[in-house]
């Protein structure tokens, strides 16, 4: 148990470009699919899908998204350097594997909308959780094509859908650096009563 305590307090994220091959096997992918399912779902509506992003899918995503970098940017007078082309083209290519989780809302209205969506953010926690457990590592971001209709679409995300997160996962390069923490002084109180403002 001191080691499973151990593992939680030391958890970081690995830089994405310190991702490299090899990425989990087909039974790691199923372990760790399985583990990141296994999340708090009031009302058990399984909200959430996966998507998995490998090999030259990345490489197509990539393409996809520059074009559409390079429309935003047209659309809002900006420049669009062949630096900032490069950047979204590698988007999904940096890490050997990507996984989407996407918030696919059930329609009820017993449990809310930003229940379900904390449900697959839940999913994005134990995605990382399960593959650094297994020796990878892992990053969880969301990014500007996580907002924007068209972004979406092309990731294979519906309308009526909402991106929790990209988990890019591989094997670390080196250690996952550690960033500095917050006090726990700073983020913990004890309930005194209503909120005064």
């Amino acid at each position: 148990m001191s080691d499973l305590i151990d593992f939680f307090k030391t958890r970081s994220s690995t830089p994405i470009v310190g991702l490299i091959e090899p990425a989990p096997s087909a039974e790691e992918l199923t372990e760790i699919l399985t583990i990141a399912s296994r999340v708090p779902d009031h009302g058990k509506l399984n909200p959430w899908r996966f998507i998995i992003y490998r090999g030259d899918a990345r490489i197509q995503v990539g393409e996809m998204l520059a074009k559409r970098a390079a429309q935003r940017a047209a659309e809002n007078n900006e420049e669009f350097s062949d630096s900032h082309r490069e950047k979204e083209l590698k988007r999904f290519s940096r890490a050997p594997l990507v996984i989407g989780v996407v918030c696919s809302p059930r329609d009820t209205h017993r449990i809310p909308e930003w229940e379900q969506f904390l449900s697959s953010g839940a999913c994005a926690m134990q995605l990382c959780n399960a593959a650094n457990a297994l020796g990878y590592g892992s990053n969880w971001i969301t990014n500007w094509y996580s907002d924007d209709e068209e972004g979406k679409r092309l990731l294979g995300v519906a309308p009526h859908e909402k991106v929790a997160g990209f988990v890019h996962i591989g094997t670390p390069k080196a250690a996952a650096p550690d960033r500095p923490r917050p006090e726990l002084q700073s983020v913990v109180s004890e309930y005194t009563g209503p909120y005064q403002g």
